[in-house]
């Protein structure tokens, strides 16, 4: 089942007629800083309380995309309180943490049908789950699938085969799913320019500068489309698709609390009390 969340509801229209490849109809700031898009997508927040997140039209298909920067995030992985079974959704999420300072919060990777995650997952620095290499089929399998992970300050996406060589010690955070969408500026070569297959989907990307580029559309559009965006609107050669159809976004700024299927791991954003 597709979410249909206010925002989809306003723009489903354009991301119904999407065409294949063509420049971005509209474009919004995606350096953190306030403009016009900011406050017309976040009426009635203080100037205090800026959304991390912006709407965006891109080969006429809508997309939410929300900015992490180092210097002001923090990143973190949950999948449930301490103890207890994954939350489920973002609803539950949000009960259990409240606003405080969170930026916003996203789905982070496939899972069972218990909301457990299927691949490589760290919470904390505790490995909940690890690397998966297997092959299988559905989208976690289409290889090169990858790994978006990190300690502090830094973030980074590889693909698993990558992680595996090169990373020796255990991040702060980590989630594995699949396929990478962009690897090393190339896009994934079985992802067709705008195949048939198209759902409300999800992503996650690094830029050159190491801030994180999270991604979800507000209507269905094709993998193809997903990676360009990733590529070349947000210049980021490394990028992970993290699942479609459940895809979900909270993003208290707006007051946006995504329902729908059921998910499980979660990625969140926190402002930093004080900017580095």
């Amino acid at each position: 089942m597709i979410r249909i969340t206010l925002l989809s509801a306003l723009l489903m229209l354009t991301a119904c007629d999407a065409d294949g490849e063509g420049e971005p109809v509209t474009r919004a700031r995606i350096d953190g800083q306030a403009s016009p898009v900011t406050q017309a997508s976040a009426p009635g927040v203080s100037p205090e309380v800026q959304s991390a997140c912006r709407s965006i039209i891109f080969e006429n298909s809508p997309l939410t995309h929300c900015l992490a920067i180092p210097s002001r995030h923090r990143l973190a992985m949950d999948l449930g309180p301490d103890g207890g079974a994954p939350y489920r959704s973002l609803a539950a999420f949000a009960e259990a943490r409240g606003e405080g300072r969170i930026a916003f919060a996203m789905n982070a990777g496939m899972f069972d049908d218990d909301g457990n995650p299927i691949g490589y997952f760290v919470e904390n620095s505790d490995r909940l789950h690890e690397l998966n290499t297997a092959d299988g089929e559905g989208n976690f399998h289409m290889k090169p699938n990858g790994v978006f992970y990190g300690t502090g300050d830094t973030w980074e996406i590889r693909s698993t085969d990558s992680f595996l060589s090169n990373v020796t010690e255990r991040p702060e955070f980590g989630t594995q799913s699949g396929p990478m969408l962009v690897i090393d500026g190339a896009i994934h070569p079985d992802i067709q320019a705008d195949g048939p297959s198209k759902l409300v989907r999800n992503a996650v990307g690094i830029d050159e500068k190491g801030r994180a580029h999270f991604v979800i559309s507000n209507g269905p559009l094709s993998f193809g489309k997903l990676a360009r965006f990733m590529r070349d609107e947000l210049k980021t050669p490394n990028a992970l698709y993290l699942d479609g159809n459940v895809s979900a976004l909270w993003n208290p700024a707006t007051d946006r609390l995504d329902g729908g299927a059921p998910i499980g791991p979660i990625v969140y954003a926190v402002r930093k009390e004080t900017e580095e």
